[in-house]
């Protein structure tokens, strides 16, 4: 084991360690054919902690895979809390749904089945956090989508900001590095959002928003 493994080891097993829920939902993904995209413990604690500094009540998240992300994040909010979360393909929502009823969160979840940028553009502003985890090309529409959900204060929040370290090769040229690469940038100047990376697994966008 090299000194950042062991070290990512040690973080998780103090700061981020799953309970039998959490490690359930992760081990079927690969039982029910589900890509292993999943969020990390680590990152995840590290959602939990923002939504918990921030007081997040309603929050919007786009990807929702099996449901183990929308798990911590729903865990998260306080009482009378709230998770929309949009998952365009009903048999991945299906798994979703067990997921949140095992954890015993369905009651503060709200699962919607479709096209992100159509259920987005649907949904009235107030959400104290966004996370955009899904399919990356459309990310400047999402984000857009997102600067006009969040109340000011809100969270923005972006997985995979780094692509597996495919942003920083300038020879990949394909459309969902070049998705994430713009989204990088409108997150760094977009004069409504203060935000910074966080080096954590493939890297995560944290902004807040400071104006409309």
């Amino acid at each position: 084991m090299s000194p950042d493994e062991r070290l990512l080891a040690y973080v998780r097993e103090l700061f981020a360690r799953e309970d039998d829920v959490l490690a359930t939902i992760r081990a079927r993904h690969a039982a029910d054919g589900l890509p292993e995209i999943f969020i990390s413990p680590e990152e995840a604690q590290i959602i939990t902690v923002l939504l918990t500094a921030a007081g997040a009540r309603r929050v919007l998240e786009v990807g929702t895979l099996g449901g183990y992300s929308g798990v911590w994040i729903a865990r998260a909010l306080g009482p009378g809390g709230r998770l929309v979360t949009i998952e365009r393909d009903a048999a991945r929502a299906e798994v979703a749904r067990e997921s949140f009823r095992a954890a015993g969160v369905a009651d503060r979840v709200e699962l919607v089945v479709g096209e992100a940028s159509q259920v987005l553009a649907k949904l009235e502003p107030g959400f104290d956090a966004v996370f955009l985890d899904a399919d990356k090309e459309p990310l400047v529409g999402y984000f857009q989508e997102a600067m006009r959900l969040l109340e000011v204060g809100g969270l923005l929040l972006v997985d995979n900001a780094f692509i597996h370290g495919r942003v920083a090769d300038p020879a990949d040229r394909e459309p969902d590095v070049e998705g994430v690469r713009a989204l990088n940038r409108l997150a760094a100047t977009d004069e409504r959002l203060v935000s910074a990376v966080v080096p954590v697994r493939d890297g995560l966008t944290v902004g807040v928003k400071v104006r409309d």
